[in-house]
């Protein structure tokens, strides 16, 4: 026959979950230290048991900030290092790619420039492309054109 009224399944839940082991344990040390006030010292006990509890929560917690704290460090530490390796690889890229395009630009003038121009130099050199020359003034051009030519050479 029970003093009290049976616990229920909720009491039990709630009873296990506040207090876990530690009841136990509490009521072994009383069986075990038998003092002469076992209520006394289950208070102190389970007193003495909640603080040095919290301190340990406590520091878990500080060392699970400290650790989070470092987690982070390190990732702003690697991100920045991706940062800075992704700025080298660009500069890099740059400096490669950039001598190219200005020694591509720069050879394509002087060669449409030397295809465009050497026509217009034999057509400059005909007579009857020049406006208003006449037969007469043809004559005198080529003579004067062949005075300046080297022996033996057929262009000026």
């Amino acid at each position: 026959a029970w003093l009290f009224p049976r616990p229920t399944r909720m009491e039990t839940d709630y009873l296990k979950r506040c207090f876990g082991s530690c009841l136990g344990q509490a009521l072994a040390e009383v069986a075990k230290a038998r003092p002469g006030d076992p209520i006394e010292y289950l208070a102190h006990w389970l007193y003495h048991y909640r603080k040095t509890s919290k301190a340990k929560e406590e520091v878990g917690e500080k060392s699970q900030q400290k650790a989070e704290y470092e987690n982070s460090l390190k990732k702003a530490k690697m991100t920045e290092l991706l940062k800075q390796e992704e700025s080298q690889i660009r500069q890099t890229y740059e400096k490669c790619h950039q001598p190219l395009i200005s020694l591509a630009s720069s050879t394509m003038k002087p060669v449409f420039i030397r295809e465009n121009t050497k026509p217009l130099e034999k057509d400059a050199l005909k007579p009857e492309s020049l406006p208003g020359a006449s037969k007469i003034h043809s004559e005198a051009f080529q003579h004067e054109i062949a005075s300046r030519m080297h022996p033996g050479s057929t262009s000026p």
